[in-house]
């Protein structure tokens, strides 16, 4: 899989009432061996709810995160308030919101895969954008993911020889089990990996808020932790 250029490639609505351009933060693809098939999920960044077009006050009261991921024949939406809404995901016929959805992808030039240690030290402190493919398996059930994203928050140790590599949000995929739409296994998540064969994930969902001992409230927040056995991949973009 070829590595996007993620400063420089979008999702555009094809609306006349919206020809909404969405940044693409991340790329998912799914492989399922069995049924023979490969799909992409693009995650897009995340935007405020908003009185599009409107005279004024753009922004509403009730206000929420609001990220869309676009793939196969569907489009997924999180809509994160202050409170445990029942909303929080909804899903639709791709073409549903915004018409049916242009890809303006760009892929990376030459990418230069870092495998070693001083590579990435040095493409770190050279400022060149990096992005991380990270693959996931489950070969009981023919499935298999591969996570794609831009490399956001790269952590350097020259006194150990260590990176950590931390980014999100990305669309992180359960493989424990089959879905009948594919689009509806996908989550909210965190990345987080320091070598090559695993990698640690933060996944959004419902969190009870306690205080003194006492739950005062449950909201949804990255708060469930796991860590899967992966393949970790590094690019530097030139």
């Amino acid at each position: 899989m070829v590595p996007l250029d993620y400063g420089r490639s979008f999702l555009r609505g094809t609306s006349a009432k919206n020809s909404v351009r969405f940044w693409i933060e991340s790329r998912t693809r799914i492989i399922d061996a069995q049924r023979n098939t490969s799909t992409d999920y693009y995650q897009c960044a995340s935007c405020k709810s908003e009185n599009t077009f409107g005279e004024k006050d753009l922004f509403y009261d009730d206000n929420y995160d609001f990220l869309p991921i676009f793939g196969g024949a569907n489009l997924l939406v999180f809509r994160r308030k202050a409170w445990l809404n029942p909303d929080y995901r909804s899903t639709y016929a791709i073409d549903q919101l915004w018409g049916q959805p242009e890809l303006l992808l760009h892929e990376a030039r030459q990418p230069v895969e870092l495998t070693e240690w001083p590579a990435i030290r040095d493409a770190t402190q050279a400022g060149q954008p990096i992005v991380t493919q990270t693959e996931l398996a489950n070969e009981e059930l023919g499935l298999r993911a591969i996570i794609e994203c831009p490399a956001k928050t790269m952590n350097i140790s020259l006194d150990r020889q260590m990176y950590q590599n931390d980014t999100g949000p990305i669309a992180l995929p359960d493989l424990g089990q089959r879905y009948d739409r594919e689009i509806d296994s996908l989550r909210l998540a965190f990345i987080a990996f320091n070598a090559p064969h695993f990698a640690d994930f933060v996944v959004e969902g419902p969190t009870p808020i306690v205080d003194e001992g006492t739950e005062r409230a449950t909201i949804y927040h990255y708060s469930q932790i796991s860590s899967l056995p992966a393949k970790n991949r590094l690019f530097a973009l030139t």
